[in-house]
């Protein structure tokens, strides 16, 4: 067990990957006035952001690559580390999402994740602390992924519980190495069902057939987003090869096809076979090619924008976009995808229904945190 100190008015309290590592340039102006359907308003700034969590109050934890857990003030005026995480950043390595426990409220359970180094490699793990009026306490490993290998990239990472709050949804990427999101021992590549102790409790079927006992579908690839709809679907994306970014609707023990089938194709330029009919693997219900590269993912149930109530936000790195996925039932089509004129790592929701998004990069002329309002 570890046990980290923080700070923090009790007042305040009651109430940080991309496939690839070429740098991408990085306008932070905010896109031309009139250009968007939406009021941008940067709110506060950060180094290398990756996820955003809202406590009652209206304030928020904001995660940063290198390890700082940060607790924002709900007008963004103050800004005060709670804790620092022993994290390879290394690559795409950091301190990665962040999730309130369904029971916050009386439990003051908050998930996290961050890549390790450890086991021979390295890994993304899965950790729980207790927010306290003066103390982030009791930090305790939940879950690591197995096995741990060499390598800086496709962690995954995110975090997401169901709506009954029973079982935590957890992405382990498969580390680009493409094999483990077929194998059925390795969490690699995978989505996994825990109980919020971090036991597993995957799909039964799989579990029956030798699977590694948390794994819920497996055959993805790099995962940077999950969330449920107002509904209960489950919904996930991640980043496809050269080409080939998905929305993918989970289900229990199906095989998403990485790497055994992509609409996109090897960076050295070998093919992949495309998703067909009739191939035996769940296809995406969206793709794109060219790639959006996505990072973040939200489930829109808010009431500032009532005509996107159900719809699905990703925020685009490579392609330094908002994109919006339009969602009908259990179906999905491509929306809009506006320019931010920056690389988004995050999207999420806020109390009063505004959009939020996290800017990847460095502060003070990047990792800008945006609040998305209705243009008056």
């Amino acid at each position: 067990m570890r046990l980290v100190r923080l700070m923090l008015p009790a007042a305040a309290l009651l109430a940080a990957c991309n496939p690839q590592t070429d740098a991408v340039a990085q306008e932070q102006a905010a896109a031309p006035a009139g250009a968007l359907p939406f009021k941008v308003t940067p709110v506060a700034d950060f180094d290398a952001p990756w996820a955003i969590a809202f406590l009652p109050d209206g304030s928020m934890l904001v995660t940063e690559k290198a390890g700082a857990l940060v607790h924002l003030s709900a007008d963004g005026k103050q800004k005060q580390n709670l804790a620092s995480f022993p994290v390879d950043s290394a690559g795409q390595g950091g301190l990665m999402d962040v999730v309130l426990a369904p029971d916050f409220a009386t439990s003051k359970h908050v998930y996290l994740s961050y890549s390790a180094a450890g086991d021979g490699g390295k890994g993304v793990v899965l950790v729980r602390g207790v927010l306290g009026t003066r103390a982030l306490t009791g930090i305790t490993e939940l879950f690591r992924a197995t096995p741990f290998v060499s390598g800086n990239g496709h962690y995954s990472g995110r975090i997401a519980f169901s709506p009954d709050g029973k079982y935590l949804f957890f992405t382990n990427g498969e580390r680009q190495k493409f094999d483990p999101a077929q194998d059925p021992k390795a969490t690699l590549g995978k989505v996994l069902r825990l109980t919020p102790d971090g036991k597993p409790a995957g799909d039964p079927g799989l579990t029956a057939k030798g699977f590694h006992p948390a794994v819920w579908s497996y055959g993805h690839r790099n995962l940077l987003g999950i969330a449920f709809d107002a509904k209960g679907n489950l919904w996930e994306q991640e980043m496809g090869p050269k080409g080939g970014d998905e929305v993918n609707l989970v289900l229990p023990g199906r095989n998403y096809g990485y790497p055994k089938v992509s609409n996109g194709s090897h960076y050295d330029g070998r093919d992949i076979p495309d998703h067909a009919p009739g191939d035996g693997f769940e296809a995406p219900k969206v793709w794109w090619n060219p790639v959006i590269s996505p990072g973040g993912l939200l489930a829109y149930s808010g009431a500032m924008f009532p005509q996107w109530q159900g719809d699905l936000f990703i925020g685009g790195l490579s392609s330094q976009s908002l994109v919006r996925v339009d969602v009908n039932g259990t179906s999905a089509t491509k929306g809009d995808q506006w320019p931010m004129g920056a690389r988004i790592r995050d999207v999420e929701q806020g109390p009063d229904g505004a959009l939020w998004l996290l800017e990847d990069g460095d502060a003070p002329s990047q990792g800008r945190l945006l609040k998305l309002t209705r243009n008056e």
